[in-house]
């Protein structure tokens, strides 16, 4: 079914005159799925609508915030409201503790936290704290997992740098990049051997506890306990990286979904809502080691924002109210979207492994377990830009890479579920034709 792209084609071309690119972000110039990205105009629900009139049903949720659909009416009041007020102050309002209390709720690990605008800058932050606090200068971090664009985390970083088969990036000195050590996930084999290899010298582990940009890759059974312990062995600290699966995977993350309390966390995502917004958090002796009680300095203008703090009360203080029923829901139709459509794809003989936690997903175009990075990466990319223009032009919106994970909201239901499952036969005859 041909799409009217027009307008969009259009829009690009102008767009490249100011954007490298085009974009102002990478993943969304298409260049690992081909064809031309549609320009959106609204979203509502579980639907995208672009400049040329196409609707589309939408399983990205802007890379995962949208958990309530697009345009949830009492997020909405709730930002208008806020915006009544001055969209910001410069100053300490009521809301930031409001929105606080509610993440310390579902969270009981972060004891103080600190709000910034993204989740990179949560990430860089917390790392800064993690090194001082331990007086230690190398972090260890996993191969395909993408902690935000810091100099130091772009290091082997999965999400658009795979995507567009960078292997790190120019501009990252060699000073810097040598504290980071890279190594596979889910080995712990790998993690113990570099702790004897630097000795007294690791501040931290970082990780994705469910890694979210090689594409969904669940933890091994054990794995982040024996990263708990390896870490608290050597005096390092742990820190979670939940800014993709916070709020998402259950209420209170991974790290309630497997029982692990990591010493930091970060989060970002849901907790702002669909608007800009990153925290980091943990330990209360760590945590106070921030200026101005501490000498571990970072600060933001905007850290805070009326509205992002509006918008992710609305959404953290409802997902706490009826999480048994959203949680439940979410389990249920994600489960019915990515094992329907492996079942399909099983069906028309097209090698594919589908893992899913939660309400986050991804079906690799690859017949072998994927476990990590590099079993992501025997992929067949090309067969995943076929299925992934096909389901485009059926009206179905998926990440525009084989190496990031999709996501499931509220607002899709029994009749988006039709709809998916119809465009993904139809995708996978395009495939064998």
């Amino acid at each position: 079914m041909a799409r009217e792209l027009s307008r969009s084609t259009q829009l690009q071309q102008r767009a490249e005159r100011y954007f490298p690119g085009g974009v102002n972000s990478p993943v969304r110039a298409f260049r690992a799925v081909g064809g031309n990205p549609p320009f959106i105009t609204r979203a509502e629900g579980a639907w995208l609508y672009d400049v040329d009139g196409n609707r589309y049903l939408d399983y990205v949720g802007s890379w995962g915030p949208m958990i309530l659909g697009h345009a949830a009416p009492h997020v909405i009041q709730a930002i208008e409201a806020a915006a009544r007020r001055g969209v910001s102050y410069g100053a300490s309002t009521p809301i930031e503790s409001d929105l606080a209390e509610l993440i310390n709720r579902a969270v009981p690990s972060i004891q103080k936290m600190r709000f910034v605008s993204s989740g990179t800058e949560a990430v860089m932050s917390a790392i800064r704290l993690a090194r001082a606090f331990t007086n230690r200068k190398f972090i260890i971090k996993f191969e395909g997992c993408y902690h935000g664009h810091a100099d130091a985390l772009l290091v082997k970083a999965g999400s658009g740098v795979a995507t567009l088969g960078i292997p790190g990036s120019a501009g990252v000195p060699e000073e810097t990049a040598q504290f980071t050590l890279a190594i596979p996930y889910n080995n712990i084999a790998a993690v113990e051997a570099a702790f004897a290899a630097h000795p007294n010298a690791i501040a931290c582990v970082i990780v994705e506890p469910v890694v979210g940009n090689s594409g969904t890759i669940a933890p091994a059974p054990g794995y982040l306990q024996a990263l708990r312990d390896i870490t608290q062995k050597n005096g390092a600290l742990l820190l979670f990286d939940e800014v993709m699966t916070g709020f998402r995977v259950s209420l209170g993350g991974a790290q309630q979904l497997y029982n692990i309390q990591p010493d930091l966390t970060t989060l970002g995502k849901i907790v702002g809502g669909g608007l800009p917004v990153g925290v980091f958090g943990g330990r209360e002796e760590i945590m106070d080691m921030l200026a101005p009680l501490g000498p571990v300095y970072q600060a933001g203008t905007l850290s805070g924002n009326p509205l992002a703090m509006a918008a992710g009360s609305a959404t953290v203080g409802y997902l706490l109210a009826h999480h048994k029923d959203v949680y439940s829901q979410l389990e249920k139709s994600t489960a019915a979207i990515a094992e329907g459509v492996a079942k399909l794809a099983a069906e028309a003989g097209v090698p594919l492994t589908t893992n899913r936690v939660g309400s986050m997903f991804t079906w690799f175009f690859t017949a072998a377990p994927v476990t990590d990075y590099a079993s992501a990466s025997t992929s067949n990319t090309e067969s995943f830009g076929t299925f992934h223009r096909a389901m485009l032009d059926a009206g179905v919106w998926l990440p525009p890479s084989q190496f990031e994970a999709a996501f499931v909201g509220t607002e899709h239901n029994d009749v988006t579920l039709k709809l998916t499952l119809k465009a993904a036969a139809h995708a996978f005859k395009t495939l064998k034709n």
